[in-house]
């Protein structure tokens, strides 16, 4: 490992003993031999110290950060102040990645001398992969501005999923927020990444293992559920301390509702009233300072929730809500049968993503091959 290695991984880790063995054998195998890990032991009670440590014994490029328990945002902005390399790459311990991955992702930032290059990932649950292809294949394969593709911010978060410009975080001043305890905390940091990139690079490929069946995973914690509350406070301070609300306002509030519908399909009839009561005051402020815009929802069941939630009751609006939730599930039955039983869409969709895939390696070889042209004419 040199002393710049070209990737800085962080593993932030807390009681992941069941998994952590898989995800460091999935870190120290990657093809791209020149990178650091960075294990952030959050006072695991487990026997997750033991486990890296045994690691760290076959392999010097394993950094440790051991700490009291302060909660996922504190470790991640302690593995960011550590960190030496070119660029930053985040995996949870639950999760694993593929061996190519790094030597794939750094190769096209370095190529396009990208700020941020995002791929595809795979749910898994059950030790089964499902790809989840969220990136939008007319974006893939070449260097975009985000601002100007607002799909970009509706997103799961997935910070996972990409690697980052270690110079461009620091630049920008993109950390995590350090709220003890809190969930959600890749929110605000995906976000403020989005806010701030000019030059982000797309793939279709998928490389990640994002579980799902990790029982202990915060996204199982509808308890924590206003702590994307307090993410979207901190990005709304942020954007406004660097002057980024004015441009983009009425985005981050679509964007930020597009969070909140998700915790209100899925939330549980005993925790959904506090949850639309402080949503509806808080939109009810957005809506006096004429920053809610019908263009910037993409989605149009969102809007008219919103509309309604703005105009009724919460109980009236718990009811439109668990309607809802009928009527979607019921759509995806249906949606189920018509893919088993029309197998020629899965396989368009599949070839659509392998075009994609290929169009993007021939333009990185073609770019190569051009700044390797360009070198020799500067020789001669």
């Amino acid at each position: 490992m040199s002393k710049t290695p070209k990737i800085s991984v962080l593993v932030p880790i807390y009681n992941v003993e069941n998994y952590l063995n898989q995800c460091l054998e999935s870190l120290v195998n990657q093809t791209l031999a020149d990178i650091e890990i960075i294990c952030i032991n959050d006072g695991s009670t487990d026997s997750s110290a033991a486990i890296i440590q045994e690691f760290q014994k076959s392999d010097s490029r394993i950094k440790v950060i051991e700490k009291p328990n302060t909660g996922y945002g504190d470790s991640m902005n302690r593995g960011l102040k550590k960190a030496a390399g070119k660029y930053i790459a985040i995996v949870e311990p639950d999760d694993y990645i593929d061996l190519n991955a790094f030597e794939k992702l750094y190769d096209y930032a370095s190529t396009y001398d990208a700020e941020v290059v995002r791929a595809n990932y795979y749910i898994n649950k059950g030790n089964k992969d499902t790809k989840l292809a969220y990136v939008d294949l007319l974006d893939a394969g070449r260097i975009i501005n985000p601002r100007r593709h607002s799909w970009i911010f509706f997103q799961a978060p997935a910070v996972w999923s990409a690697i980052y410009k270690r110079e461009f975080l620091s630049k920008h001043d993109i950390k995590f927020l350090t709220t003890p305890g809190a969930s959600y905390q890749d929110t605000g940091f995906n976000f403020k990444v989005w806010a701030n990139a000019t030059r982000a690079y797309f793939t279709t490929e998928a490389f990640l293992h994002y579980r799902t069946d990790n029982e202990s995973s915060s996204v199982n914690n509808p308890g924590k559920v206003m702590n994307v509350c307090y993410e979207y406070e901190e990005i709304e301070k942020y954007l406004k301390k660097h002057h980024l609300f004015e441009e983009i306002g009425p985005l981050v509030e679509a964007a930020k509702f597009g969070a909140y519908y998700w915790n209100i399909c899925r939330l549980s009839r005993k925790l959904l009233p506090e949850f639309i009561a402080k949503v509806k005051e808080e939109y009810q402020r957005v809506n006096q300072d004429g920053l809610l815009i019908r263009s910037y929802f993409p989605i149009a069941t969102q809007w008219n929730l919103l509309q309604f939630m703005l105009k009724h009751s919460v109980r009236r609006t718990i009811h439109k809500v668990q309607r809802q939730r009928f009527m979607a599930k019921s759509r995806e039955v249906i949606k189920g049968i018509w893919i088993k039983t029309h197998p020629n869409y899965r396989k368009q969709r599949l070839i659509s993503e392998l075009i994609s895939e290929i169009y993007a390696e021939t333009d990185l070889i073609e770019t190569k091959l051009n700044q390797l042209q360009a070198q020799e004419v500067s020789y001669e």
